[in-house]
């Protein structure tokens, strides 16, 4: 038999195997989206992700993070995971409702006892089922973000009760879930963009508004409203999502991997936003502001069924409010 062909055919059979394993090896850039400057909490922990993720993988996935809103704006992004155009993001869970209801939960006003009850909730079984409502829109979501804790600042009156608020003009984004929280605390809830805030407390325009402490501090709103009510009545969340199609293609071992640095990613953000809400604290003392925590929060929830009865209407949504509010207790 002549067998005069075959040096040259390993030659070639060898250069094609390396050429399968060089592709195989090939990175895979993964794109995220960020609404944040750079040096943002949620920034800074989602480089961390992207960083540690191609060093845990040696290299086969790399992330690169487009700050700014890049990418579009968040409704934009949400909508390119469809088509697998972003490959992670950071979303405010509030946002994510108009893609699965289910996440509407989070936005609905004192639904977290504390940030501690929220990271509870978000860290369990209750996580995992939010982030099982984001399968119909391509994503997964592998951690969660504390967005803050919102509260009212006031010009004159200091609130204490729900009764303080009674008849106060006080600003709120225009979405019908901030509205309709004031208002059933008694106040006259005022829709202005964020830019009219400022000369609108100055004037007399509006007698408050509401946000949380490093927003409080860095639009200088304190220079104007010395009175800062820690009512907490919203702490929204935000998810680290990835693609599902993403996630699915992984393989187990680096599921794992995802998944952990997701997690490890979600305790630095957390560090790094209680960090800078006691920076904030710091100035707002500094300036003079009286803060008071309110003690009793219990009139302010009792308040609040109107609003669980406008919004919260399914029964998937009705017991999942009951699930949040029964745990850690």
């Amino acid at each position: 038999m002549n067998l005069s062909w075959r040096p040259g055919r390993m030659i070639a059979l060898a250069a094609s195997l390396a050429l399968t394993v060089a592709a195989s090896a090939e990175a895979r850039e993964l794109r995220g989206w960020n609404l944040h400057i750079p040096d943002y909490p949620g920034s800074v922990a989602m480089e961390e992700f992207a960083t540690t993720i191609g060093e845990k993988t040696d290299g086969r996935y790399t992330g690169t993070v487009y700050h700014n809103g890049q990418l579009g704006d968040q409704r934009f992004a949400v909508e390119q995971f469809a088509f697998d155009g972003i490959d992670f993001a950071v979303f405010s869970g509030g946002s994510l409702g108009d893609f699965a209801p289910a996440l509407n939960i989070v936005s609905m006003p004192y639904v977290f006892r504390s940030e501690e009850h929220m990271f509870e909730v978000l860290d369990g079984k209750i996580g995992e089922r939010l982030s099982d409502a984001l399968a119909d829109s391509n994503m997964v979501a592998l951690a969660w973000y504390t967005g803050g804790a919102r509260s009212f600042y006031t010009v004159d009156k200091p609130v204490v009760t729900p009764a303080d608020l009674k008849g106060l003009k006080i600003r709120v984004p225009d979405a019908d879930i901030f509205v309709a929280t004031v208002e059933a605390l008694g106040a006259n809830a005022t829709p202005l963009a964020f830019g009219e805030v400022y000369t609108s407390l100055q004037t007399g325009v509006i007698d408050g508004a509401e946000n949380n402490a490093p927003s409080f501090e860095s639009t200088r709103h304190y220079e104007v409203a010395k009175l800062y009510s820690l009512d907490q009545h919203m702490m929204v969340p935000e998810a680290l999502v990835v693609s599902k199609s993403l996630w699915d293609s992984l393989s187990p071992e680096d599921k794992e991997v995802f998944r952990a640095t997701a997690r490890a990613s979600a305790e630095t953000q957390r560090k790094l936003w209680a960090e800078r809400v006691e920076k904030s604290k710091a100035v707002l003392a500094e300036a003079g502001v009286e803060t008071n925590e309110i003690a009793d929060k219990q009139p302010f929830i009792d308040a609040m069924q109107p609003v669980y009865d406008k919004f919260v209407t399914t029964d998937e949504l009705r017991q999942l409010l009951a699930d949040i509010q029964a745990s850690g207790k």
